[in-house]
C-alpha cells in the first residue's frame, strides 16, 4: 500500500453545542464545505486540534461520519483513532474503514514510558485491525522518543504509510526521509513551521490554524513548490503573527472562537479547556484586525 497525501490539510476543529458535550454536525458540514471551497486537500479529523482524545466514544463516531459525509468523496479524510483504551482506538479505526475515511491515524500510547518494540507492537496491532493506510502521528508531548529509526522501523509495517511530524526536530525529519528513501510519506505539522517542514522534505501539511487561514496556507505551499522562497517565507511570517497570538490566547479555543468569526459557530473547546469570555472575545478580535485578518 504506498497511500500518499500531499498538499494542504486542515486539522478540524470539532464543532460542539451549548452543552460542550454534542457534536454540532451542521456546523461542522459548513466549515468543511468552506474548506473545499478555500481549496483544502484533504481533511485531518479528531486529532489534538479534534480534541479526539479527550471526547467519548460515541462523539467521535458521530464527528468522523458527519465529516466523511459532508466531504463526500471529494477529498480524503483521516481519521485520529487512538485512545487511552486500545481496544477502544481498534474500534474506532474499523468504525473508521466501514463509514469510508481514507485512512487512520493514531499517536503514540503515554504516561507509562513504553519502550521501541512496545510503540512497535501497538502500531502493528493496529494496523492489523484494518485494511486502510496507518499515519503514525509523532507528538513529542506524547512520546518525546521516536526517532527516525524507530518510526522507520514502524513504515515497514503492511498499512502503515506516513507520519504526521508534530516536532520541530527536522534534523531528524531529513533522517527518516533518507532512511525510507523518500518513500515515507512526511505530513509536516507545526502551522509556524510549514515552510522549515517542506524544505526538510514533508509532502504535506496539516495544521490547526489552517481553520482560519487556508488560503494563506495553500499560498505557502504553492510558492515553496514553484521555487518561490522569499515570497514563501513572507506569507509565513504573516501567519505566524496570528499564530503567535493563538498560543498566547490559548491555542483551540481562540482558533474556535475565530471560526466563529467567520460566521460558523463551533462552540468552546472541550472541558476542561480554557472558555473565552465576551471581553477576551472582542479582544481576540481586535488583535486579529490589527494583523490584518482575515487576510484578502
Amino acid at each position: 500500500m504506498n497511500k500518499k497525501f500531499e498538499g494542504i490539510m486542515p486539522a478540524l476543529v470539532t464543532p460542539l453545542k451549548e452543552d460542550n458535550v454534542t457534536i454540532n454536525e451542521e456546523a461542522a458540514k459548513k466549515l468543511i464545505e468552506i474548506h473545499l471551497g478555500q481549496g483544502a486537500d484533504g481533511f485531518y479529523v479528531l486529532g489534538g486540534t479534534g480534541e479526539g482524545l479527550i471526547l467519548s466514544k460515541e462523539s467521535r463516531m458521530v464527528m468522523i461520519e458527519a465529516a466523511v459525509s459532508a466531504v463526500g468523496g471529494r477529498k480524503p479524510v483521516i481519521n485520529h483513532v487512538a485512545s487511552m483504551n486500545f481496544n477502544e482506538a481498534i474500534e474506532l479505526a474499523k468504525h473508521s474503514e466501514k463509514i469510508g475515511a481514507d485512512a487512520i491515524a493514531a499517536v503514540p500510547p503515554s504516561f507509562f514510558g513504553y519502550n521501541d518494540d512496545e510503540l512497535y507492537n501497538y502500531y502493528k496491532k493496529l494496523a492489523e485491525s484494518v485494511h486502510i493506510p496507518l499515519v503514525i502521528y509523532y507528538h513529542p508531548s506524547a512520546q518525546k522518543n521516536m526517532s527516525a529509526k524507530l518510526i522507520a522501523r514502524i513504515f515497514e509495517i503492511d498499512n502503515v504509510t506516513g507520519v504526521k511530524w508534530s516536532s520541530n526536530n527536522f534534523f531528524e525529519m531529513m533522517k527518516l526521509k533518507d532512511i525510507t528513501h523518500g518513500e515515507m510519506n512526511i505530513i509536516n505539522g507545526p502551522d509556524e513551521l510549514l515552510i522549515s517542514g517542506l524544505a526538510a522534505g514533508a509532502d504535506a501539511g496539516i495544521g490547526s490554524t489552517y481553520n482560519i487561514m487556508l488560503p494563506q496556507f495553500k499560498e505557502i505551499y504553492r510558492l515553496f513548490k514553484e521555487g518561490k522562497l522569499s515570497e514563501a517565507l513572507e506569507v509565513q511570517m504573516k501567519v505566524n503573527n496570528v499564530i503567535d497570538l493563538m498560543l498566547n490566547t490559548k491555542l483551540i479555543p481562540s482558533v474556535k472562537k475565530a471560526v466563529g468569526f467567520m460566521g460558523v459557530d463551533v462552540g468552546d473547546g472541550v472541558f476542561p479547556n480554557k472558555i473565552i469570555t465576551d471581553n477576551e472575545a472582542l479582544e481576540l478580535a481586535k488583535k486579529l484586525k490589527e494583523f490584518g485578518w482575515p487576510f484578502k
